[in-house]
């Protein structure tokens, strides 16, 4: 037999080994039958011989429990705990925040998709759907964005009280306290309408119902008397809530907030009382010039130990009443785009009872743990729901406009340089709102996926801001002159907000969604931390060797699966479900296996320093969101019945995630430190070369014809968003007129034959149309239909100008 054969068996049998995970007792037996097999045929290798036998030796003695355990997993245990990179309390509480759901199956590998489509369809109860159908319904058609945003900068007093009236500042809060105790779907359904006519009054509504006291209260962090007293008022809207966390010189990074609450004696209603002496200064909080109660985020320290024997118990929560003595509110912050409620607010020795404390004194120093674990739901309804709308809104709207708009006689959706973003943001558009309302139904189902929100908070975002770049290149001079026509301005000024708040983009991608996930959500990684921080006994150690090895064969699982499924283009993998979209399950399932090989080898090689290589740990993240992405995109339209019409935008939407990944991991592995093992991972993942494309010419051109005629298709891109016709509703009138323009195309094609035929002169707009009647080229009934439509685009297409000195101000 000669090496090279031999050498071939080996490589074969590695991989077969892996594949299936065979035991070391099964690999030790596999290699000494090939030794044997080798020598029975008369070796002539005395270097295979050599490999073989080592090969034996060393699985067979790694078979041996004692012997693996006392020689090999108790050193590793030992360095393992010397290397382990420390995790301070507040990182602690950031990886213990929320549960892990579908993003713990992408680190495995080996997604179970029936777990994922058996989380149910998104869908409203009846009561919740009459609810959006009527209360948020009146309430967009009370609201002029226009007025609100350019003349008032405030909400009318009616609008409020209307609010208040049906209860939408209590959507989070249960009934029996007053509230609508509505789910996590049906609030993002009404928070997506509501920021469809303009985020000034989403905003009001958003922020009660999100990271505020109430969300904290729910939490059971509060105490019943708390519950009490505040929940029932904050359901009214007899209190305004808001939550004053970020100061100047802490933003994203809230545990280094500088504000102090030192616990001290103090007189209190005119008695003396153990309470807290409060020094703070915070700004852009949202809803702080008109809010009664303040949660307020400080930390908290005894240095006298009136409380306790501790001196700092760290960031702490509270809530205090407008009119608490040294409490300063009043002044506004000027936020770009909407100018929505927001301001500072600032306390010089604030006292208050410790009763304050949200939770009590019980709960000092708990305050990071309340926020971390808020966020991990309250980030997968609010920035989400509101990309959600922005994209449908700018999507409803120039896919119209670019069907009525024409240059050089011809519709621009028919143009090749506009089909192609216009397909773009029906694409992402898609995305965004299957991620979202995907990731909404697992709320429902008890989970509170942190890492998810984390990936929702950055790409619906970026995704939006990408989507209103090309409505404003599609609508060109339209979009750049401000008035009450222009409906895409506000929301394009607005997006930096989105990228900023609950968490800048560029930490949340470079720190949080890899640096949190991969220990988070990882099948193993915790439970061997967990293990080598608690005592060393032992137990622990036998514990250690059983997670380790499972771990290792999870890795060499994974190189083989990886290489096995590239050279077969993904067709070998089985998928249970039963769905016209096999293929890109199966690709899906295929990445994840490669993802969760990288995440490991990047794990291993650089330990502590992966925290450092923040521009490793961002690629990483986009890895495991473009899959969580795809993943959504596929339950989307299970969901959804797999219409047949939308199989060309999920195509598209697959094609692009795909194709993100792709190039992600070829930026992973080009700039992996080690690099050796990054050719290793290259020949694993990429055998063949990398072979997912962007979506084709083809595809895009379907999609863009998809989303400019009235489809099925187009109809669930765009459900949700507030779309009835009215003065101060012009993607309300557009909607309309995309029925119109089908309608209207026959006539306007017999006058352009008309004019190609010199039958008529080659007018514009009124003036061609009452020249066709003339000649008779259509009825008057035509002539007249045809003048409506026109007066309908003119009044779409037309800017709005105003007085010369329209926009002076006195000195």
């Amino acid at each position: 037999m000669s090496c090279f054969i031999l050498f071939l068996i080996y490589i074969i049998g590695v991989f077969a080994l892996s594949y299936y995970r065979a035991s070391l007792r099964t690999a030790a037996i596999a290699s000494a039958v090939l030794l044997l097999l080798y020598l029975g045929l008369g070796a002539g290798s005395k270097i295979a011989v050599l490999i073989l036998l080592l090969t034996v030796a060393v699985l067979s003695l790694l078979s041996i429990d004692t012997f693996r355990k006392k020689w090999i997993t108790r050193p590793l245990f030992t360095w393992y705990k010397a290397a382990l990179p420390a995790i301070s309390e507040t990182e602690q509480e950031a990886i213990d925040a929320g549960t892990v759901w579908w993003e713990g199956e992408l680190f495995t590998g080996n997604p179970d998709w029936e777990k994922l489509i058996g989380t149910g369809r998104v869908a409203l109860s009846e009561e919740e759907q009459a609810f959006v159908d009527g209360p948020v319904e009146e309430l967009c058609s009370m609201v002029n964005a226009w007025d609100i945003n350019f003349r008032q900068a405030d909400i009318p007093p009616e609008v409020v009280e209307f609010i208040k009236q049906k209860r939408l500042l209590g959507m989070i809060i249960p009934k029996q306290y007053g509230g609508l105790e509505l789910s996590p779907v049906a609030q993002s359904v009404v928070l997506s309408k509501l920021v469809s006519i303009g985020t000034v009054v989403s905003n009001f509504v958003m922020v009660p119902n999100s990271l505020g006291p109430a969300e904290l209260l729910l939490l059971k962090y509060g105490t019943d008397e708390q519950r009490d007293y505040y929940l029932p008022r904050l359901a009214s809207g007899e209190e305004i809530p808001c939550f004053a966390l970020t100061a100047p010189l802490a933003g994203s990074d809230a545990t280094s907030i500088p504000d102090t609450g030192i616990v001290c004696k103090g007189q209190w209603e005119g008695q003396e009382i153990i309470g807290m002496r409060l020094n703070f200064n915070k700004r852009y909080i949202t809803l702080a010039p008109i809010s009664t109660v303040i949660g307020l985020a400080f930390r908290l320290q005894d240095p006298e130990h009136l409380i306790g024997d501790v001196d700092d118990y760290g960031i702490t929560c509270a809530l205090l009443p407008r009119d608490t003595a040294g409490l300063e509110i009043g002044r506004r912050h000027l936020p770009i785009g909407d100018p929505f409620l927001n301001g500072p607010v600032v306390g010089k020795d604030v006292f208050v009872p410790l009763d304050y404390i949200i939770g009590g004194k019980d709960k000092a120093g708990m305050g990071w743990r309340m926020l971390v674990n808020c966020l991990s739901t309250g980030r997968c309804i609010s920035l989400p729901s509101t990309s959600n709308a922005l994209a449908k809104n700018a999507l409803a709207a120039t896919t119209v406009y670019a069907k009525i708009r024409r240059q050089f006689n011809v519709q621009i959706a028919q143009f090749e340089g506009v089909q192609q973003p216009l397909a773009e943001m029906a694409g992402l558009s898609y995305i965004i709102n299957a991620a979202t309302l995907q990731t909404v139904k697992a709320l429902e189902t008890g989970a509170k996926p942190a890492v998810p929100a984390s990936i929702l908070k950055y790409h619906c975002t970026e995704l939006a801001r990408k989507i209103l770049l090309h409505a404003m290149d599609i609508h060109g001079g339209k979009a750049v002159m401000k008035g009450p026509r222009n409906y895409l301005a506000s929301a394009y000024e607005s997006m930096p907000v989105g990228i900023t708040v609950e968490g800048a983009n560029i930490m949340t991608r470079s720190l949080m969604i890899f640096g949190q996930g991969a220990v988070r959500s990882h099948p193993y990684v915790l439970k061997e931390m967990q293990l080598v921080n608690a005592e060393d006994t032992e137990q622990a150690v036998e514990e250690f060797d059983a997670v380790m090895f499972e771990h290792i064969g999870h890795i060499y699982r994974n190189g083989a699966h990886a290489t096995v499924n590239a050279l077969t283009g993904s067709l070998l993998i089985p998928i249970k479900v039963q769905s016209p979209m096999k293929r890109h399950y199966q690709h899906i399932t295929r990445l994840s296996t490669a993802f969760a090989l990288v995440a490991d080898m990047a794990m291993l090689t650089l330990q502590a320093s992966l925290k450092r290589r923040e521009m490793l740990s961002a690629r990483l993240g986009d890895l495991l969101s473009m899959l969580y992405l795809a993943s959504m995109v596929l339950k989307q339209h299970e969901d959804q019945g797999c219409p047949r019409e939308d199989v060309p935008l999920v195509e598209w939407c697959c094609h692009y995630l795909f194709h993100q990944f792709q190039e992600a991991m070829h930026d992973v592995l080009n700039n992996f430190p080690n690099r050796l093992v990054a050719l290793k991972l290259k020949f694993l993942i990429f055998p063949l070369g990398r072979h997912f494309h962007m979506p084709s010419d083809k595809l895009s051109r379907k999609v863009a014809e998809l989303v400019t005629s009235n489809t099925e298709t187009r109809q669930r891109l765009v459900e949700g968003i507030y779309a009835t016709p009215s003065e101060t509703n012009y993607i309300g009138k557009l909607q309309g007129l995309l029925s119109k323009t089908d309608e209207m195309e026959p006539l306007l094609k017999k006058i352009r034959q008309a004019v190609k035929e010199d039958k008529l002169p080659p007018l514009l707009g009124i003036e061609l149309i009452e020249a066709a009647g003339k000649a008779n080229v259509i009825n008057s009934e035509e002539a007249q239909a045809l003048k409506d439509y026109d007066e309908a685009i003119m009044d779409i297409i037309n800017v709005d100008d105003f007085p010369y000195d329209s926009f002076g101000r006195p000195a």
